[in-house]
């Protein structure tokens, strides 16, 4: 090993090399931070404000062994917090770190004896397959090469975003789709592997895949072990960072060197040919890093009073339930995080993010909720990320809810939990719900006043909670397998089993399971705003009752591809469903519903069992509402009329069907309680239905009615 001690502007001596070639070292710049590739070297650039003492450590690619080390000095490579080097002489490849020293005391967590990542990593050195412990640690990476081809190349360019209102939203984890032997892949659980299942997605009708996160972290990190077998249970999920904006190595068929970040750069190329859209999970409001007991990967060790959320005592203050929170709204984590943003869309093209525990970025370093946080401010205004799409999860493990009151502004969409919660409960038969009901089909207005529908991500089930087949399957959770005796996970999933807990041979009981998925597949595509599925929900994958299933790397957590064939119907109802929802804009709104007042002819009317007259009572579980499909915020567009009834009642209850306000023919285009194929059929396929001629919507079941195009002679 090489040890240069920096003492003037310039070094250059051939006893100082690494893998023999002599180094140069200048003063260098402060930005940009990270590693930056110049013609005449490489610039490191790192902000550290406490720090007495930095060197800068050099590797070789998958090597413990310093190659060399320079210890930098703060009266010529410091300029402000900034701590800067150049570099000159370096092979096409290498890696480093540094060793940094501080003071002692409240809040600091120094350490010299560890090599700490840069935080403005872009690839980490020693990627191993999925599993495989790191035999060697990990350092942030640099290979010159990769780096100038990926300056003149461009990432997967989409030329043509999705408007919200177009958007169907699909979640799935990038190992969990496709490392099941039954997903048919040349490259299982990677992202190849999701390549590979493109034409499946495109045929299924959805515009976005939302990934599960994608950064780095580590899956051996779990503590706990499966109670019934003994097996050492993993990370599946990753909310668990370890370096933002660096694609995991793992979910590349390659996990070495740059072959990962190219992968992911392909594999978004080839989603946007396909006219799919990509957003990524992030999780900016806490890291790998854990408490005062976790392990120090680059915040701690830096600056860990900058970094994270302290009280006075200098504990981590934990609003996210993993050990610590990010201080995301100081100026240089507020940087940091737009920094990985803006990476992501410049270099990959990426076309939105959801920001996990999203309510954290609106806390101060006290932990105070801020009324407009600059942090969300910043990611709102950035010009860069103009046309991306914002996805929030509007809540953190503190308590915190903003469902309705997230301080993003319309640039932003919000995860819907009231939604998910209501459309369950009504559908599981509790009393009480056809008002909230009907407020949720509408975009929740009362929830997103003064904002647009758009602004409501609809879901009924996600990564979080039960499967849509467990949603209907499981009156409680069973998370035993998680080696938490069952503790950890949600007690509110409003499910209903349907009569027994978990499989069952009873036909009647599975006929009644089939129904309400679909039931509940079907409502989420008739309301206004923008629609999530789960990834497997359309195959009516089970997590065998486990609502937390973070942990279940194996068949629990990944889609089972044998039952595209054995829920065949079920699947084809999914497409006809979603199919139906992009062909009418009556049901893709960009603005809430006016109704009758001040207008003419209203745009929705309300009916019950019998038109024009709805029962919001206390008792209540019928409800239906009819679409003028002339009257839409788009003056361009003109659609068909559609009614929609529901029963959630257990016995089956008869609608007398309205005409539509168009004064056009119904069709039938959706019956969830006929058998497939009639239980969803393509445009004007189904049979005609009668105006007021009484219609038997079966017990736990919902109808949709399309209107003909046509215009009756009398009406001409």
């Amino acid at each position: 090993m090489s040890r240069i001690t920096m003492t003037d502007d310039a070094a250059s001596d051939p006893s100082f090399a690494f893998q023999g070639h002599p180094l140069t070292v200048t003063r260098g710049h402060p930005l940009p931070l990270g590693a930056c590739v110049t013609p005449n070297g490489v610039n490191f650039a790192l902000i550290c404000r406490h720090g007495t003492a930095i060197s800068l450590v050099l590797y070789e690619h998958y090597s413990a062994e310093i190659a060399a080390e320079i210890l930098l000095n703060p009266d010529w490579h410091r300029t402000g917090n900034h701590w800067h080097i150049r570099v000159a002489g370096l092979p096409d490849e290498f890696c480093y770190g540094y060793r940094v020293e501080g003071p002692k005391g409240v809040g600091h967590l120094y350490d010299p004896n560890i090599i700490l990542l840069d935080p403005a990593s872009r690839a980490l050195s020693s990627g191993r397959p999925w599993g495989v412990p790191w035999d060697v640690p990990r350092r942030s990476l640099v290979n010159t090469r990769s780096a100038a081809a990926q300056a003149e190349s461009p990432g997967g360019f989409n030329s043509r975003r999705i408007v919200r209102e177009d958007t169907i939203l699909y979640e799935l984890h990038v190992r969990g789709y496709t490392v099941d032997p039954s997903s048919g892949v040349r490259n299982p659980g990677t992202y190849a592997g999701l390549v590979e299942k493109i034409p499946y997605l495109k045929a299924l009708g959805v515009t976005a895949v939302e990934l599960l996160p994608i950064d780095e972290f580590d899956e051996n990190d779990c503590p706990f072990v499966n109670p019934l077998t003994g097996e050492q249970l993993r990370n599946f999920w990753g909310y668990n960072t370890i370096a933002f904006g660096t694609p995991k190595a793992a979910y590349a068929s390659n996990p070495e060197h740059t072959a990962p970040w190219e992968e992911f750069r392909g594999m978004v190329k080839a989603f946007h040919a396909a006219g799919i859209e990509v957003v990524l999970d992030v999780v900016f409001n806490h890291t790998a890093e854990g408490n005062h007991k976790g392990r120090t990967f680059n915040f701690r060790g830096l600056d860990n009073r900058l970094y994270y959320l302290l009280d006075e005592q200098g504990f981590f203050l934990d609003y996210t339930g993993c050990g610590n929170t990010l201080n995301s709204n100081h100026p240089v984590v507020r940087s940091l995080i737009l920094s990985c943003l803006r990476n992501l869309v410049a270099e990959a093209d990426i076309d939105g993010f959801r920001f996990d525990l999203a309510s954290i970025l609106g806390r101060n370093r006290r932990g105070e909720v801020m009324i407009e946080p600059p942090v969300i401010e910043s990611i709102s205004e950035d010009a860069l990320l103009a046309d991306t799409k914002m996805i929030a999860e509007p809540w953190d493990a503190a308590g915190l809810y903003q469902v309705g009151s997230f301080p993003g502004g319309a640039r932003w969409s919000v995860w819907n939990g009231m939604y998910r919660d209501d459309v369950r409960r009504f559908w599981r038969g509790d009393p009480g719900l056809t008002s909230a009901l009907a407020t949720r089909l509408c975009g929740s207005d009362d929830l997103h006043h003064g904002r647009i529908p758009l602004y409501s991500i609809n879901f009924i089930t996600c990564h979080d909670g039960f499967t849509l087949l467990d949603l209907v399957s499981y009156d409680t959770k069973h998370n035993e397998p998680n080696g938490g005796a069952n503790r950890d996970g949600t007690d509110a999933n409003f499910s209903w089993n349907c009569g027994v807990e978990g499989p069952t041979d009873d036909p009647a009981v599975l006929a009644l399971r089939r129904r309400q998925a679909r039931n509940l597949i079907a409502t989420l595509m008739v309301s206004q705003g923008v629609p999530m599925l789960l990834g497997g929900d359309e195959l009516l994958r089970t997590q065998q009752g486990n609502n937390n299933a973070w942990c279940q790397d194996n068949a629990v957590s990944w889609v089972d591809w044998t039952r595209a064939e054995t829920n065949a119907d079920f699947l084809r109802f999914v497409r006809q469903l979603i199919a139906l929802r992009l062909r009418h804009p009556a049901l893709r709104r960009r603005t809430f519903f006016q109704g009758g007042s001040g207008v003419q002819t209203p745009d929705i009317v309300w009916h019950g069992v019998e038109p024009c007259q709805p029962d919001f009572g206390f008792e209540s579980r019928a409800l239906a509402f009819a679409l003028d499909g002339r009257r839409l915020d788009r003056p361009e567009t003109v659609d068909r009329d559609i009614y929609v009834a529901f029963n959630a009642y257990w016995e089956p209850q008869t609608f007398r069907i309205p005409a539509s306000p168009s004064g056009r023919p119904w069709r039938r285009a959706v019956d969830t309680a006929r058998p497939s194929p009639d239980d969803a059929v393509g445009l004007d396929e189904g049979p005609p239905i009668a105006v007021l001629n009484p219609y038997r919507v079966e017990a736990r079941s919902m109808i949709v009615l399309v209107s003909e195009a046509r215009v009756p002679p009398r009406l001409l």
